[in-house]
């Protein structure tokens, strides 16, 4: 068994998508395709359900991931076991909320698997840090910013909800709609406003912080909210995302530093990562 094969699978299984896998791995997808079908075949199993959009693991599947993750850390440390000591560097990264685990999981991974000795702290945006990740309007006098992502946000439904019928939500639909409020969120502080303009108020059923929490609710019919439109996020079973009918409701997020410090090895690598992730 290729040790490259379960990394795949690994990486199939947390991106729940062959194609975003195959960007994670720098592999291209048929050969990803053909190492998850070689596995398959070595284990005389089924590991994923193909589905339109995505995939979703078997059983086999499930049991499988929690024995290649073991393997593959024993492999990492039986690799670092083998190499000398590097120094260490200390990176402090400051990170504004509702960024997406799974994209986030990523780029930090690839951060740290490119710098041996890493030492990563994440922290508030406002703390003192080496560099922050950001929206452009939380830009300080003398940084320079790389765009990273571009969001639009969306209205996420509950499985079965009546508006999950209709390919757009209108403001109008927002009349007395039970709703999740998120704060801070910039798709809400321009929706609100035209919403009280037009006289349309929602059910806010809960004000919270996180994207996850929202999500979470959502999934359990509690009520909708407003939510950037996550690759991840299209692949779920447990809701449905909708555009909705008023222009604005987006934000683009990217990496925020001095340029006095751009010289240093680990900004210089989280940079380079950021450029690769730059939507024209």
């Amino acid at each position: 068994m290729d040790i490259r094969h379960l990394k795949y699978f690994v990486a199939v299984y947390e991106q729940g998508s062959v194609s975003a896998a195959s960007r994670q791995c720098f592999v291209a997808q048929p050969s990803l395709s053909a190492a998850i079908r070689q596995l398959e075949q070595q284990l005389n199993v089924t590991l994923f359900l193909r589905q339109p959009k995505g995939v979703t693991p078997t059983e086999d599947g499930e049991r499988l991931y929690g024995h290649a993750c073991r393997l593959l850390g024993q492999f990492q440390a039986l690799q670092r076991s083998f190499t000398e000591p590097v120094d260490k560097i200390r990176f402090r990264l400051g990170l504004i909320r509702a960024l997406g685990v799974e994209r986030m999981s990523d780029l930090l991974r690839q951060f740290s698997l490119q710098l041996p000795g890493l030492e990563l702290q994440l922290v508030e945006p406002d703390d003192p840090c080496d560099a922050r990740i950001i929206s452009p309007e939380l830009l300080k006098s003398g940084e320079q910013f790389q765009p990273m992502y571009h969001d639009h946000f969306q209205l996420a439904l509950p499985a079965g909800h009546p508006l999950a019928l209709k390919q757009q939500i209108h403001l109008q639909d927002f009349s007395g709609l039970a709703l999740i409020k998120r704060t801070p969120c910039e798709a809400w502080q321009k929706l609100y406003p035209e919403l009280v303009r037009q006289g349309i108020k929602p059910d806010i059923r809960a004000d919270i912080h996180t994207i996850e929490y929202a999500l979470g609710l959502v999934s359990a019919g509690v009520a909708c909210a407003l939510v950037p439109d996550f690759e991840q996020l299209q692949q779920r079973q447990d809701l449905v995302l909708r555009p909705i009918a008023i222009t604005g409701l987006e934000r683009r997020i990217g990496l925020a530093y001095s340029p006095v410090q751009a010289s240093g090895l680990a900004l210089e690598t989280l940079l380079r990562l950021c450029q690769k992730l730059a939507v024209p």
